[in-house]
């Protein structure tokens, strides 16, 4: 069981709960928005996206979107596993899952710095000329000695 306390100063602060992101609800109010459609039509288009993703996925099929990323279908094998509480042995069933491998667009976008994060660049002073380097000794010859 969990408790969430609600306050003026955490909704103000904090209006998503820790852990919450973005609701389907909020999804489809920023279709909504981006498209200036109503949003009877972005509920529309984000439940044929996301029940044309479950359905392909849940085929086996692999479904990619360009730039975003790709949704793979993933079989976890039967296995034994323990309780926590007893320690006893329990049977875990198969079962199935899906993997989400972000596109390297998504993760450039979001590994990017803004120019509001970035930070002015701070003026150094030109580093100092060091002597050169000395150059390491050649190795000595040596010779094989003859076994006898």
């Amino acid at each position: 069981m969990t408790w969430e306390v609600r306050t003026p100063f955490i909704a103000r602060y904090f209006p998503n709960p820790p852990g919450g992101g973005v609701n389907k609800a909020e999804l489809i109010d920023h279709v909504a928005a981006a498209t200036g459609t109503g949003k009877k039509v972005a509920e529309e288009a984000v439940e044929a996206v996301l029940t044309g993703i479950v359905d392909t996925v849940k085929k086996g099929d692999d479904v990619s979107v360009f730039g975003f990323g790709k949704f793979s279908p993933k079989a976890n094998a039967a296995r034994t596993g323990r309780n926590p509480q007893t320690g006893a042995s329990i049977k875990i069933a198969a079962s199935k899952s899906v993997k989400f491998a972000p596109a390297q667009a998504f993760k450039t976008a979001l590994n990017t710095k803004s120019a509001k994060k970035a930070s002015p660049a701070k003026k150094t002073a030109p580093a100092k000329k060091s002597a050169p380097a000395k150059k390491a000794a050649p190795a000595k010859k040596t010779t094989a000695k003859k076994r006898g």
